[in-house]
Order: structure tokens, then C-alpha cells, then sequence
């Protein structure tokens, strides 16, 4: 594929699960050639469904890119799943495309994950059309739908279409075809030939009306756009074809309106005419603004160090520089997709990684079909386009890979915190080499999969965006990676304290081989609120008669500290304490080290068993978003894991609530608040402090 870079069109296929996303690109693939045969979603047979994951799901969990020409339109699309858990997925791919399609299904209009695509495309000022699909399925609703878009969305969505009957062929007034309301004629497909044929007819008189209104719409909505179009609208009550596209494509760069389709794209219905629309309204890689990012290696000047910010234009002959937005495994090597936003992305060549700030290799490159792709034959990727690399090895999900002496720092991709936790162990101790880099190969894949060793546990904790996220991730260690793990829920990680101070004196004396043995001290353990969790002080003056010699003191002072992080009466750490020597006595020729040590490790262990201790558990703390009409069951829910709202304001027509709740209360709540607000809320969550636990958690513990 070879087109100039007004021609180029990157663009994704965005929507809420179900609402036909991956149907609508087998289609395209279909129409524009890239494609000899047309999948089917539930037989798993579908192009960019192409992982047998998604195959056995019948959903799409990993964004699939895929390469196609159009008219005179070189096409680079990515697929990208509609369930909330693999959201990342549309995260990275937003940040490098230029413009959008999303697709609704008009039985149930605008889902859940529709809203938060449509904020993601707004986050990265993404343009976008709307294909309203599923126009043939029982309780389809055009205008339900599109009414929904302006609503629910805060859009403005423009009907470039409006259909021809609605629903399947038991309502009587079936879904059939779809009008143009620019040249006011009817379009009906040919199943036999699978939509690649249709015929254009008249308006049914039936429609006309209907045809009419709508149109007069779309003409009010353009004139709006153009003073001088909108005199001539007010003369004639028409305008010339050729503004209508002019000034919709304006609207649509800026973002001001949504050109917006309708059709069936499991029944061929209505899919030429959205690509016919991307190569119309969606912008060029010229139609976006210059990327811009600041010097990964700043010269300081005559003052502060220059951080001034750098722009790139997408022309070839700018130093190169392009944005890793995805990595891939592959037998070959990591496969990373790279958007090259200026200059000439060379095979052979080597760049810099501006992260890093150490190079890497360009060796091959690749257009990209799903799970098959093609070398580039002229060894280079211009400007505006996207590709696949191999060569790369310390690469990650947002780096910037620029040319040595021209060094830049773009933006990286920022993604959700994980809201979901497990614990993962091998089923055999010669694999837990293999489950470390396995789990590091999964991270530098998946930038919302974090594993993290805990070490009091002596557990790895891996945590995601959702049970079904962890789910898949689990699967792959076994299918790809040939390892098997055992999950287990991660403990929480309390922590002990103690409510009054105590204090403990021991006397150690003891007959031994070498001589008697002989210590006396005297501690106190009490509450502390200080900078640090445990605190261990002398209350012993150097000149005193009493004082110890200096080693002895030394040995004293690690023995006890070394006893304090040794944990409370269950065993978890302490915090919040502080242990003070009091008082000590020593006799020469009897006190040595083992005398100090016994000593100490008996005051310390009697100090904690007798001290009323108390167990603190962390708190996190959460941000709740929700639609108002959940809030209710969402609070009681809330209440029900001892949690407290603290704040609740307002964003649109979103509740946010700002919570606290004990960690211990959170296992399986992403489950939870989906089941409770039909998928419509989210949360977010971070460490905020620890707290007394109920004190049923202590006794439970200590049996």
C-alpha cells in the first residue's frame, strides 16, 4: 500500500461489547479486497478475532490492526474490544489514530462502554462518524438511538441517512435499505453478492416525507456552518452538494459535529457508504496538528534547563520519529506497532529510544493484516503511517523511537490503575524462573497487567483491569507459555500495633562451659507517631556507670531491632511503636554478646505477647463513578463493606463520590459495581492509610 499522505486514513473501529465493531471490519476487509471471504463472529472465524481467546469468547480482547485501500484512500484500521477490562486496548490505539468510527447498536443505543470510548476519543480529540448498526434486529430504533448520541454523549450527531423500515421481518416493516439524504435516493443491497452490489432506486413514496424532514435537518445544520452558505440556504432552501461535504468535513476535524449512518452489517447493509465517509469527513495525518514533545536530553543554557517544546510535522523530509503504541509477541521477535509522525522509518536503521536513551534496531518492517502480514517492500514507512517492527528489544507500550541527533520526547500513553489483584504461584519450584520472565514478557505487553513480588507473603500478586482480564492472561500462561500456575486471593497486608506502653525487665544468667553468662535490661514498648513505622531509641548516657561498651551496645541495639521487624503477636510488621532501653546491668567478665542477645530477645518477646496490641488494616482510597439512577444501591453496597463516602459532586450527569474502604472489603467489587449499575459505573483506587481493624480479625487470628 503506497498512497500520498492526504490519502492516508488511520482511523479505529470503537464501540461497547456486542455492538457489531468486529463485524463491521470483516465487512470492510470484504468490500475494499483485503479480504476473499467474510467471518462470522460466533463460528469464530473472523479475521481480526484471529487469537483463539477471542475465537472461543466470540469477543475481541486484543486490538487487531489491519491495512486496506479504498477508492483511492489507503486505510489503516484498528479493531478494538468493547469489554471494560481490556479498555487499555482502546486507550493506546486512541492515542495514535486520527480519527474514528464508532459503531452503536440501535436495540440497545448508547451502552456503558459507548460513554467511556466516546470520553476517550474526546480526551485525544479524536473526530469520528457514528454507524448506528443492528437496524435489522427486533427493537431497533434509529431515532431512540440517535437521540441517545445527543443526549447521553453531550454530542451532535448530523443523520447523513435514515433507514428504510426498522427491526427483522416479523414487525412487519422490516429493515430493507437505507436513504441518502444528500442525493435523496434509496440504496438497497444485494444479499446474493453479500452487499458488494446495490441498487439505487428512488425514495419509497412511503419514506418521502420522512426522507424530507431529515434532510431538511442536515441542510439547517451545514448552513449554520457558513454565513454565505447560509444566505444561499435562505434564497434557494438548498445547497450545492459539494459544500455539504466541504463544510461537514470541517465540522467533523474540528469535532463539532458527527456525520452519523445506519445499516446492518451482518446482512451487507450500509457498510460501503461509512467507508465512502472516512475518506470524506475523517482526517488526513495533515489535518492534525503537529505532534509536539519536549528534549530528552535538555541543554542547560544560561539559567534553568531547557525544556521548550519540540513539534513535528508529518513530512518525510523532518528527522523521524514515531510512537511504540503496542507490542506483540512473536516467534520471530516482539512485534511493535509504531506510528511514525515525521521523517522516514528505515529498515536497517538504528534510532533513539528517547526513554531509555539508549538506541535500538529497525531490521524489518511490516504491513500488518491481523495475524498475517507482508513486508514492506521499500524498506521504509513515510510520515502518517503505521507499521510493525521487529528489532526492537527494550521497547515498551508509549516509547518514543526518534532519530539520534534529533532527539524528541512525545507524550506517552497513560492508562487506568488495575482494579483487580490475585495471587500466582508455579505448580513446581523449577518453574518459578520461567513464571518471572513470563510474567515480564506479559507486562512489557500489556501495560495494565503489573506483577509485583510480595515479599511478606512470599507471594507474586499480579493484578488487572477485571477478573475476565486475568482470566485471559492466565490462559495465555498456559496455552503460550506452556506454564502452569496456581491463583490464589492475595492476604492483605496488615500491620500490628500497641494501644499503652509496657514495660519488661529480664535478668539472663546462666552457667556455661566457658564461664557464667550475665545481662540485665529493662525496655519499654509504647504508641509512637513519628516519620518512621518503628522507632528504637537508648535512654543510656555514654558516661554512665552503667554504660556499655561501645561493640555491646552496638550488639544490643541491632538485636532489638532486628527482633522489632521480626513482626507482632500474629507475626505482621509493627507500626505506629517504639521501643526504649530503660535500664541495663553488666558484670565484667560475664557479659558478652550471647549474654546481650538472650537478654534482649526475651525482653522484646515479652514486651509484645503481654502488650495489648491492636491490628491495623490499609485503607484505600476510591473514587466512585456513577449515572445517578445507581447511586442508591451503589452507596448501600458500599455501606455493606463498611466503606464511607466522604464527598459526592457532580460531573455532567455522573455522581463521583470520593470513598474509604478497608482493602479486606474490595475482593471481586469491579465484579460487584458492574452487576449493580449494568456495566455503567467505575472505580478507582490507591493506598490512602492504615486504620484499627474490627477487632473479630485479631481473635480469628490468634485462634
Amino acid at each position: 500500500m503506497s498512497a500520498s499522505i492526504e490519502k492516508i486514513r488511520n482511523i479505529g473501529i470503537i464501540a461497547h461489547i456486542d455492538a457489531g465493531k468486529t463485524t463491521t471490519s470483516e465487512r470492510i476487509l470484504f468490500y475494499t479486497g483485503a479480504s476473499h471471504r467474510m467471518g462470522n463472529v460466533d463460528e469464530g472465524t473472523t479475521i481480526t478475532d484471529f487469537d483463539e481467546e477471542e475465537a472461543r469468547r466470540g469477543i475481541t480482547i486484543y486490538s487487531a490492526a489491519i491495512s486496506c485501500e479504498w477508492k483511492d484512500y489507503a486505510i489503516n484500521i484498528i479493531d478494538t474490544p468493547g469489554h471494560v477490562d481490556f479498555t487499555a486496548e482502546v486507550e493506546r490505539s486512541l492515542r495514535v489514530l486520527d480519527g474514528a468510527v464508532v459503531v452503536f447498536s440501535a436495540m440497545e443505543g448508547v451502552e456503558a462502554q459507548s460513554e467511556t470510548v466516546w470520553r476517550q476519543a474526546d480526551k485525544y480529540h479524536v473526530p469520528r462518524i457514528c454507524f448506528i448498526n443492528k437496524m435489522d434486529r427486533i427493537g431497533a430504533s434509529f431515532l431512540r438511538t440517535f437521540q441517545e448520541i445527543e443526549r447521553r454523549l453531550v454530542a451532535k450527531p448530523v443523520a447523513m441517512q435514515v433507514p428504510i423500515g426498522e427491526g427483522s421481518a416479523s414487525t412487519g416493516d422490516p429493515f430493507q435499505g437505507v436513504i441518502d439524504l444528500i442525493t435523496m435516493k434509496a440504496l438497497y443491497y444485494d444479499l446474493d453478492t453479500k452487499g458488494a452490489n446495490f441498487e439505487v432506486r428512488e425514495i419509497p413514496d412511503a419514506y418521502l416525507e420522512l426522507a424530507q424532514e431529515w434532510r431538511g435537518k442536515l441542510l439547517e445544520t451545514v448552513a449554520e456552518l457558513d454565513d454565505q452558505v447560509l444566505e444561499q440556504y435562505y434564497e434557494t432552501e438548498d445547497i450545492a452538494e459539494e459544500d455539504i461535504h466541504r463544510l461537514l468535513r470541517e465540522a467533523t476535524l474540528r469535532g463539532d459535529l458527527q456525520p452519523t449512518f445506519c445499516g446492518s452489517s451482518l446482512n451487507y447493509i450500509g457498510v460501503q457508504p461509512v467507508l465512502d465517509a472516512v475518506g470524506t469527513y475523517l482526517p488526513s495525518p495533515l489535518d492534525r496538528p503537529p505532534v509536539e514533545g519536549t528534549n530528552p536530553q535538555p541543554v542547560k543554557k544560561r539559567g534553568p534547563v531547557s525544556d521548550a517544546v519540540i513539534s513535528r510535522s508529518p513530512v518525510i523530509d523532518e528527522p523521524v520519529c514515531g510512537l511504540v503504541f503496542k507490542i506483540q509477541t512473536d516467534k520471530h521477535g516482539d512485534l511493535c506497532f509504531i506510528r511514525v509522525y515525521s521523517g522516514q522509518l528505515k529498515s536497517g536503521s538504528r534510532l533513539l529510544n528517547a526513554r531509555t536513551g539508549k538506541k535500538e534496531l529497525i531490521s524489518q518492517l511490516w504491513r500488518v493484516h491481523a495475524d498475517s502480514r507482508e513486508k514492506v517492500e521499500t524498506d521504509c514507512i513515510d510520515a502518517g503511517d503505521i507499521a510493525g517492527v521487529i528489532g526492537p528489544k527494550e521497547a515498551a507500550t508509549g516509547d518514543t523511537l526518534c532519530d539520534i541527533k534529533h532527539p524528541i520526547l512525545l507524550e506517552s500513553i497513560s492508562f487506568p490503575e488495575t482494579v483487580i489483584s490475585m495471587a500466582v504461584e508455579p505448580e513446581s519450584s523449577a518453574d518459578r524462573k520461567k513464571l518471572e520472565e513470563t510474567l515480564q514478557k506479559l507486562s512489557r505487553q500489556d501495560p495494565t497487567f503489573k506483577a509485583v513480588p510480595n515479599e511478606e507473603t512470599g507471594q507474586t500478586i499480579v493484578s488487572g483491569m477485571g477478573e475476565l482480564h486475568l482470566e485471559v492472561l492466565r490462559n495465555r500462561m498456559q496455552t503460550e507459555f506452556n506454564l502452569s500456575v496456581r491463583v490464589h486471593k492475595p492476604r492483605v497486608s496488615y500491620r500490628e500495633t500497641v494501644l499503652a506502653a509496657i514495660e519488661k525487665e529480664v535478668e539472663f544468667s546462666r552457667p556455661s562451659a566457658n564461664g557464667d553468662l550475665y545481662f540485665k535490661v529493662k525496655l519499654r514498648l509504647e504508641p509512637f507517631k513519628g516519620e518512621t513505622p518503628l522507632s528504637i531509641v537508648s535512654q543510656l548516657k555514654p558516661d554512665a556507670p552503667e554504660a556499655l561498651d561501645p561493640a555491646l551496645q552496638s550488639v544490643m541495639m541491632e538485636t532489638l531491632k532486628m527482633g522489632a521487624e521480626g513482626g507482632g503477636q500474629v507475626g505482621f510488621p509493627l507500626m505506629n511503636v517504639q521501643f526504649v532501653v530503660l535500664s541495663v546491668a553488666s558484670r565484667d567478665g560475664e557479659t558478652n554478646e550471647v549474654a546481650v542477645e538472650a537478654a534482649v530477645s526475651e525482653a522484646l518477646h515479652a514486651c509484645i505477647m503481654d502488650a495489648k496490641m491492636q491490628l491495623l488494616e490499609p485503607i484505600m482510597k476510591m473514587e466512585v463513578v456513577t449515572p445517578d439512577e445507581f447511586r442508591g444501591n451503589i452507596q448501600a453496597d458500599l455501606s455493606s463493606r463498611h466503606a464511607a463516602v466522604h464527598n459526592t459532586e457532580w460531573r455532567s450527569d455522573l455522581c463521583v463520590m470520593e470513598v474509604e474502604s478497608p482493602l479486606s472489603q474490595l475482593f471481586g467489587y469491579s465484579t460487584q459495581i458492574r452487576s449493580l449499575s449494568q456495566g455503567r459505573a467505575s472505580f478507582s483506587m490507591q493506598p490512602l492509610k492504615y486504620a484499627p481493624a474490627p477487632p473479630g480479625v485479631l481473635k480469628e487470628m490468634i485462634g
